[in-house]
């Protein structure tokens, strides 16, 4: 039987997410935000061009004192960037005491940082972000380390492996949504049950915990995992406690210990899950991982996996509450499924699921910045770049463009599909999972994960909005996150 809601800890949540102060919480910001987006700063050369060069100094402002653009960046995210990008044009500086940086806007911009082909461009721009909760996972590495690496893990994300981890996927997912969602209330939030459920899956998938065994160790490595990646989006980025940052620190410790132990469990085990796999695997060359490269792959690997998807499905799931004719189609395909067990060649017969998960990256891009550093004085578009500045790349502006997508603003899946194929328009038109060389590695996981995930969920309930006309409003301090948590009403079919 499906759980019911305990009218007590929705309240405390319904009060923690209105009360807690943050940038879309705090009464008055919006109007704050609406004059700040309309006013005009002044502008600053970053850095004057080698004379002779023929390059273009970059322009740039500070915005407020001490918190620069964070009002506009957190409450707007990439519809604040495309403000700036009409404004001043693809290569504009901002000065921020978060992470000052050059956005590189448009995919013209985006391809050359991407593509990288002088590599100019390093990985360290995350480094001040992100990089003391996820130190030498893959995407802090760069050009021959990163492909070394990238070589062997490729190892981990074989087709034969895949199907290994779609089986321990849908064994979570048919559980959880059975008998721990419930049913007709309108207090169900999607995108927290939807956090932990992902979290579920990768105790078993990354892990190798069976379902439901040592509840107490996975509940505390899931706290350890949540904990550390909120913590790349301080404010307040210093190791003194009770700050956001410092608890990072802790809870990324917390699972440094807990690796380290089960890689020396696993090293003589055999399995299906990820941490055994790398444990195991091998480059054709006979390259293997060392326990210390497993710990920060897999602390990467587990956060990479489960916010990604966790904000595909929870935008999906809006969208397919929001467009019943959607959800109808994609229900049409998973009931030619049936209720078996789901393998990857079932999975690939899901083409409408597909469009839906393209468009809903599209809108509601998970990761909708990149962020690389400059190695050497270069020059982006004609614009003079000095050594070591950081660079930021928007995908989740680029899918916005009126210039590459019709009606950007509609959710329409059918813009993925032949003929009109709009994200072939330019080669970086549609890029949420990155591109280049550091396109993400973990990609078709992803979509197998969501899928699984869906089809089960939309062959029990029909999803429902909480009232008609209901749209969620978004934090983008980081990934975007509704802060309501989305509430989807969940009607049995049966």
């Amino acid at each position: 039987m499906p759980t019911t809601i305990s009218t007590k800890d929705y309240l405390l949540d319904q009060a923690k997410r209105r009360l807690t102060p943050t940038l879309n919480t705090i009464p008055g910001l919006g109007l704050v935000e609406k004059r700040l987006n309309e006013r005009d700063w002044k502008q600053f050369v970053l850095a004057e061009p080698p004379p002779g060069s023929g390059l273009k100094p970059v322009l740039g402002d500070a915005g407020l004192p001490i918190i620069g653009h964070m009002i506009e960046a957190f409450r707007g995210g990439p519809d604040y960037v495309l403000q700036v990008y009409r404004k001043y044009g693809p290569v504009h500086y901002a000065y921020s005491p978060a992470l000052s940086s050059v956005s590189a806007l448009g995919p013209d911009a985006t391809q050359e940082v991407f593509s990288n082909k002088r590599k100019d461009y390093s990985q360290k721009g995350w480094h001040p972000v992100i990089g003391p909760f996820f130190n030498r996972g893959l995407m802090m590495l760069d050009f021959e380390e990163h492909m070394f690496h990238r070589r062997i893990m490729q190892e981990a994300f074989t087709r034969t492996r895949l199907s290994g981890y779609v089986e321990h996927i849908d064994k979570v997912a048919s559980k959880v949504v059975a008998e721990d969602w419930p049913a007709n209330d309108p207090r169900f939030l999607l995108h927290p049950a939807l956090k932990e459920l992902t979290l579920d899956i990768a105790s078993v998938v990354f892990m190798g915990h069976e379902p439901g065994t040592d509840k107490e160790l996975v509940t505390k490595i899931n706290e350890a995992f949540a904990i550390t990646t909120r913590a790349g989006g301080a404010i307040i980025r210093t190791s003194v406690p009770p700050f956001k940052w410092w608890r990072g620190l802790k809870a990324r410790k917390v699972l440094e210990d807990y690796f380290e132990k089960r890689v020396q469990e696993r090293r003589n085990a055999t399995g299906t899950d990820m941490l055994t796999v790398l444990c195991h695997t091998e480059d054709e060359d006979g390259n293997r991982f060392s326990d210390v490269d497993i710990v920060n792959h897999m602390i990467f690997l587990m956060m990479a996996a489960h916010d990604t998807s966790t904000s595909t499905l929870t935008t999906m799931g809006y969208y397919l509450a929001a467009y019943p004719e959607w959800q109808e189609r994609c229900r049409e395909e998973s009931e030619r499924i049936g209720d078996g067990p789901l393998d990857i060649e079932a999975l690939e017969k899901l083409e409408t699921y597909d469009l839906v998960i393209n468009e809903s990256l599209r809108l509601v891009t998970p990761l909708p910045f990149n962020v690389r550093q400059t190695v050497r004085d270069t020059d982006l578009l004609g614009y003079y770049l000095p050594a070591g500045t950081n660079v930021v790349t928007w995908p989740g502006m680029n899918h916005r463009l009126p210039e590459l997508w019709t009606d950007p603003e509609k959710f329409d899946p059918e813009r993925f599909a032949e003929p009109r194929a709009e994200h072939k328009r330019h080669r970086y038109a549609f890029a949420p999972f990155g591109g280049g060389a550091h396109k993400c590695i973990g990609m078709v996981f992803g979509q197998l994960e969501i899928k699984t995930v869906m089809h089960r969920l939309l062959r029990q309930y029909r999803l429902e909005l909480v009232r008609p006309g209901y749209k969620p409003r978004y934090d983008y301090a980081g990934m975007p996150v509704p802060i309501d948590g989305m509430p989807i009403v969940l009607r049995p079919l049966r």
